[in-house]
Order: structure tokens, then sequence, then C-alpha cells
């Protein structure tokens, strides 16, 4: 519980940018479109940290929520952490690559607009592997974006 009301800041803050992200785009000004390519990339640039090594802990600070080692797919499926950690790797370049190109898409530079859905897609459903495959509660927000994004992309309320 601790750690679910730890990331209730990070989710309000979230929602507002979302918000003002959708305020944004619904009256067709360019802005939207440059905070929702940063929320894109920086969505993608966080999963990142599964790759890194954990920081040495803190007192009393929250466990490292990015390591590949604790997966419940290893603990508990019986898999080989080296099969996990590929596969992990492999999804990490697929979510990163895909949202930078979905955020270019986003501005229209050098991708073309109509990649977008695709891209979104793609690196929104990689993401949620990713997160789910690595579950901890504080990845929760996470999923929460990559849920937004599919419907976002699912209802076709916004496109480039």
């Amino acid at each position: 519980m601790k750690t679910i009301v730890g990331i209730l800041p990070w989710a309000v803050v979230v929602a507002a940018i979302g918000g003002a992200i959708w305020w944004l785009l619904s009256r067709d000004m360019a802005a939207g479109r440059w905070l929702l390519a940063a929320l894109l990339i920086g969505h993608g640039v966080v999963h990142v940290m599964f790759a890194v090594p954990a920081p040495t802990a803190s007192g009393g600070g929250p466990d490292w929520p990015f390591d590949m080692a604790r997966s419940w797919a290893i603990t508990g499926a019986g898999l080989d952490l080296t099969v996990v950690r590929a596969v992990g790797v492999a999804l990490i370049a697929i979510v990163v690559g895909g949202f930078a190109l979905a955020a270019l898409s986003t501005v229209g530079v050098l991708v073309p607009p109509g990649w977008w859905r695709a891209t979104v897609a793609v690196s929104a459903v990689a993401s949620a592997v990713l997160l789910v495959l690595f579950l901890e509660p504080q990845l929760v927000l996470g999923l929460g974006i990559d849920a937004v994004l599919l419907a976002l992309v699912a209802t076709g309320a916004w496109a480039p």
C-alpha cells in the first residue's frame, strides 16, 4: 500500500500533463503535439532504466522497480534468467525505438503522420508486456499510460 501511495503524486502530475495535452490537441495547437511527442519519448526512455544497475539503497526508500532479475517469469514460471533478460532487452529496444518514431510522427518530422497509430500501438503493447513481465507495484503508472495511449489509438480520438 505504501508503494501505491508513493506513486500518487506522480500519477497526479501525469494526469495533469495528459489533461493539458488533450486540451491543447482539442484546440489544434502545435504545443499539444510537441508535448505529446515529449511524453512519448519520456515514457519510452524510462524503460531504459531496466537496463541500468540499481542505485545503492537509500535508507527507507522503495526498492528499485526496474530489476530484470526479479521477474515473476523467473521465480514463478522457472524460466532461465538469461532468456528473460534477452526478451527484456529486445522489448526495451522496441519500446524506445517505437516511441521515438511515434514522437517524430506526432510532430511530422522525418516520420510520416500515417505511421503514428501503428508506432504508438506497437510501442504501448511492447511497453505493457515489459512492465507485466517485470511487474512491480510502482510500475502501475506506466501501465496506465500505455492503456491511455492504446485507447487513444483504438478510438481514433486523435491522430496527426
